[in-house]
């Protein structure tokens, strides 16, 4: 008789937790990262009955990784477009974007010439300047502002990771404590555990290891860990070392010094999209932006030295821009800094849109450009270690003496350019629309410039009549009303000039760069049929009419300005066209990658997510259950109550 009670007895509990189970998974139908229960039951160790051998979560740790990985992937591809949208829709605008502006500015150019003399035409100049500058700053300000709050944003998910680590370490100690107990670890604790680790997915990439099968081991995909057991290392937002106004992750090591991360480093999660799309889009965009703004102003301000205002006077710059600027490494030795930065405005073909590093080592600059890795070469890099001077990629850099070996600088040189660029000129009649320098020939085969002051030594009216055969001799004329300068520059290099005419020094050679007076520009050698070229360079005669200058700033539309191999329109449609496309692709991809990840839900769904209609078959078949053991118990009593009868 005791069997049958025994038996029912079991069979009661055994229903009861089945059913407190089928009830728990009901009631956490919504709760984010449960994992469906199963009560296991087995036979009973006695002869008859039944017992609960565990109460079994469905959690299959393989799904669970794939998941998270594409996750992390998923979440780094939708910051990262949520991000370049805002870029492509700036720069794609027609109506402020700054294609519109830049043909508004050279319409006017146009305008001056018809009339150079006119109020209004100078006026209507002055005031499309001031609009394309004004917006060439407001992009910078934009896109400085994105940098910024990618910089708050990294703050942000880096003291979310922290709080998260810090609770994963806390979990695992109390998982081991609940084990110590009871032999098994709760539930609710493991789907704590595992919802944590695929939160922490979503914010970045991480490597999980499970030691014996217990402890989770969480760590960056360099190895660096975050969570080793019951320990947990907290990341920091810190200055980037080469640029303060950067901000990266950092951690602490062993001696407690605070280390930056390589930016590449994380490449998953939102923190991830954050530093790729820094990395990939917003600086080069920023870069390309300044590199238009420095084109259009050391291009436009070249061109308007060499025209003559109202007043007769040379033209000055016509734009102002901001400077290169350079960040030494924390590390560096001796204390040298760079004093001065400047573009180099004979060279500016050379400019690049992108940042470079800067290395010494035995006393020469090694010069490496971020945006593909590549050295700059060394016949593009000009070091005059007796002045500190260096100069590459279009812009000059002034040294307070010779950099220790393995002293790194940083050079953003167009970095924020754009912010600075404004119009100089505020009175009508500075505007230099007539031509001041006249210097037509066959020998000139690059564009003229003048520096401030140029043919200062001619301003009674003389000229310098040059003569230049096939053999690459130079000659200064020295007839009435010919002058002939003491020293003359031949690709940067001081010649003297003869009592003869002839210049000191080896034949000049096709290309060179030849500067008389303040005015410089590239020669051309005769062919031998054609014997020699001559050129009679002075202050030309001009008037209130002259609009030789104003045609001459209206070509520069249509002129390599930018990098020696865009005009500037052709310059920003290229940039507005690369963002477009990079936009298509991330949304591509995260199309593709999110597709993924649902396919990936969904099992893990199948496998371990609450089915409503299955619980709810469960609970009539653990209610017929219950009462099937229930009417053995209540049987077995009236059996029992039979045989007490029987004594009467």
């Amino acid at each position: 008789m005791s069997t049958i009670f025994s038996i029912g007895l079991s069979g009661l509990n055994a229903a009861q937790n089945a059913l407190n189970t089928t009830s728990n998974n009901i009631s956490n139908v919504y709760t984010p990262g449960y994992n469906r229960e199963l009560t296991i039951l087995g036979q009973s160790r006695a002869d008859a009955g039944v017992q609960v051998n565990a109460i079994q979560r469905q959690f299959n740790q393989y799904v669970a990784n794939q998941l998270n990985a594409a996750t992390s992937a998923s979440s780094a591809l939708k910051t990262y477009e949520n991000q370049i949208s805002q870029i492509d829709n700036l720069l794609a605008d027609r109506e402020a974007g700054l294609a519109p502006l830049m043909q508004s500015f050279f319409s006017s150019l146009e305008d001056l010439a018809g009339a150079p003399s006119d109020p209004a035409a100078r006026q209507g100049l002055l005031g499309t300047a001031n609009t394309l500058t004004a917006q060439f700053r407001a992009f910078d300000g934009y896109l400085q502002d994105m940098q910024e709050g990618i910089n708050g944003q990294i703050k942000d998910e880096v003291t979310q990771i922290n709080n998260m680590t810090e609770q994963l370490a806390t979990l695992n100690r109390e998982i081991a404590l609940a084990r110590a107990r009871s032999g098994e670890a709760p539930n609710s604790l493991l789907n704590q555990r595992d919802q944590l680790v695929a939160e922490l997915s979503e914010r970045m990439d991480i490597r999980l290891e499970i030691q014996d099968g217990k402890s989770y081991n969480i760590s960056l995909p360099n190895g660096q860990p975050l969570v080793s057991g019951t320990n947990h290392y907290r990341l920091e937002a810190m200055d980037a070392p080469n640029d303060p106004q950067r901000t990266v992750l950092g951690y602490r090591d062993s001696g407690g010094n605070l280390v930056a991360l390589g930016e590449n480093t994380i490449k998953g999660g939102t923190l991830g999209g954050l530093m790729t799309f820094r990395a990939e889009t917003l600086d080069k965009t920023q870069n390309q932006i300044g590199q238009l703004a420095v084109s259009l102003a050391v291009g436009f301000n070249e061109q308007h030295r060499l025209g003559q205002d109202l007043d007769g006077n040379q033209g000055g710059d016509f734009f102002s821009i901001g400077q290169p600027r350079v960040y030494s490494f924390p590390r560096n030795t001796g204390g040298v800094e760079v004093t001065a930065a400047s573009f180099d405005a004979a060279n500016i073909d050379k400019l690049r849109a992108t940042d470079y590093t800067i290395r010494f080592q035995d006393g020469e600059p090694q010069i490496t450009r971020k945006d593909n890795g590549q050295a700059v070469p060394a016949d593009e890099i000009n070091w005059d270690a007796d002045t500190s001077t260096l100069s590459f990629g279009g812009i000059t850099l002034e040294f307070s003496g010779t950099p220790n070996d393995g002293n790194r600088y940083e050079v953003q040189p167009v970095r924020r350019a754009a912010a600075n660029l404004d119009s100089q000129i505020a009175d009508l009649d500075k505007i230099a629309a007539g031509s001041f320098v006249s210097a037509t020939s066959d020998m000139i085969s690059g564009q003229v410039r003048a520096d401030a002051g140029a043919l200062s030594g001619l301003a009674d009216g003389g000229s310098y009549a040059i003569t230049l055969d096939s053999a690459g001799v130079l000659t200064f004329g020295s007839a009435v009303g010919q002058e002939m300068p003491a020293t003359v520059l031949v690709d940067g290099e001081a010649r003297t000039v003869n009592p003869d005419g002839t210049i000191d020094g080896d034949p000049l050679t096709a290309g060179a760069t030849l500067t008389v007076d303040g005015v410089s520009f590239k020669v051309k050698l005769p062919s031998a049929d054609q014997g020699e070229f001559t050129l009679d360079l002075g202050i030309a005669a001009s008037g209130t009419g002259d609009n030789r200058n104003a045609l001459a700033m209206q070509n520069l539309q249509s002129q390599a300005l930018v990098g020696g191999r865009a005009s500037l329109s052709q310059a920003y449609a290229g940039m507005v066209s690369d963002v477009g496309n990079r936009t298509n692709i991330v949304k591509v991809n995260l199309d593709a990658r999110q597709g993924l990840t649902d396919q990936l839900k969904a099992v893990q769904q199948s496998e371990s997510g609450v089915n409503l209609d299955e619980e709810a078959a469960n609970l009539i078949r653990y209610q017929q259950f219950y009462m099937a053991n229930a009417r053995v118990i209540d049987t077995a009593s009236t059996l029992f109550d039979t045989i007490l009868g029987l004594r009467n």
